[in-house]
């Protein structure tokens, strides 16, 4: 049997099969047309002839156009091949992969307990326990650097927090003190104190020694050594740094920025700090001390404390 030149070409020969153009290629019956034997769905091994009719001629595949091979067409939609369904694994999810962001659970911070009192035939050594100390002084006491000097040279980690450096996160709208206290400057003060203890907490409760410095005035117990007791807790350990005013100015001079106060803000603050004596807390009067003695007498003082906490 020949086709016509144009007609597509049959699919390749199945064992056992002829092939339908009509089955491959669907279209309107021409009268005359070669006929082949009818699709039979699936491979069968044999296919008997109907009753009274002559078995279709056995048609091979047809010659190829030139020496192009001729591709397989592709399955129809839902063509399962023969044979054996391949079995498929059951695939167990694998279990989630860790965390790599560098995620660390830390202890919550909770109130600072009073230090442990050690043993009477051991000197406590404030330089290598954990304590949570309030520098206590006014302007020009040298509270932050004596603070900065003492955290620097301990033998375990240390924190030092500053009270206006804390203050002065606070941009536009600062209550700067050169302008008077009113009260924006007073909610600007207590809102950072709070964030120094929130801050002295978490580092505490971490492992890490903080001493915070903060100018606490005596006649106000409430906002002053309270609002710290409430905020960090009451192992906090106090201390007064209060030198005599003729050296308390002379640093105040040397201050700029918002930092510098007039000469009789500074007078006024000392005068007030003066009630601290007869308080019960350590005094030191650092003024013939430098940085590196004052953090010498300040350790003295905190084993002094550790044996016998401060009233307050």
């Amino acid at each position: 049997m020949q086709h016509a030149v144009g007609s597509p070409l049959p699919p390749p020969h199945q064992s056992g099969h002829g092939w339908s153009p009509a089955a491959h290629h669907p279209g309107p019956h021409h009268p005359g047309a070669p006929q082949g034997p009818a699709p039979h769905p699936g491979p069968a091994p044999h296919q008997s002839p109907a009753p009274h009719q002559s078995p279709a001629p056995h048609q091979g595949p047809a010659p190829h156009q030139g020496s192009t091979p001729v591709p397989h067409p592709p399955p129809a939609p839902g063509f399962t091949p023969p044979g054996p369904v391949p079995h498929t694994p059951h695939h167990v999810p694998a279990p989630p992969a860790p965390e790599t962001t560098g995620h660390v659970q830390l202890p919550p911070g909770g109130p600072v307990a009073m230090p442990s009192t050690p043993p009477a035939t051991a000197a406590p050594d404030p330089t290598s326990t954990t304590l949570a100390v309030l520098l206590i002084g006014p302007a020009g006491a040298g509270k932050t650097s004596v603070a900065k000097y003492w955290a620097d040279h301990r033998r375990v980690p240390t924190a030092h927090i500053s009270l206006d450096d804390v203050r002065e996160w606070v941009r536009s709208g600062f209550a700067d003190p050169q302008s008077g206290w009113n009260d924006n400057s007073e909610a600007q003060y207590r809102l950072a104190r709070r964030t120094c203890g929130f801050a002295a907490r978490n580092f505490l409760a971490n492992g890490i020694s903080c001493i915070l410095d903060d100018a606490v005035f005596p006649d106000r117990p409430v906002v002053g050594l309270g609002g710290w007791k409430r905020h960090v807790g009451p192992g906090l350990l106090p201390v007064v740094l209060l030198p005599g005013l003729e050296i308390v100015l002379e640093r105040n001079a040397e201050r700029t920025g918002n930092r510098r106060l007039t000469d009789e803000e500074v007078a006024r603050i000392h005068g007030r700090m003066a009630g601290w004596y007869g308080s019960g807390l350590p005094i030191i009067d650092n003024s013939q001390l430098d940085v590196p003695q004052t953090a010498q007498v300040l350790d003295d003082v905190l084993a002094r404390s550790i044996a016998s906490p401060p009233k307050w």
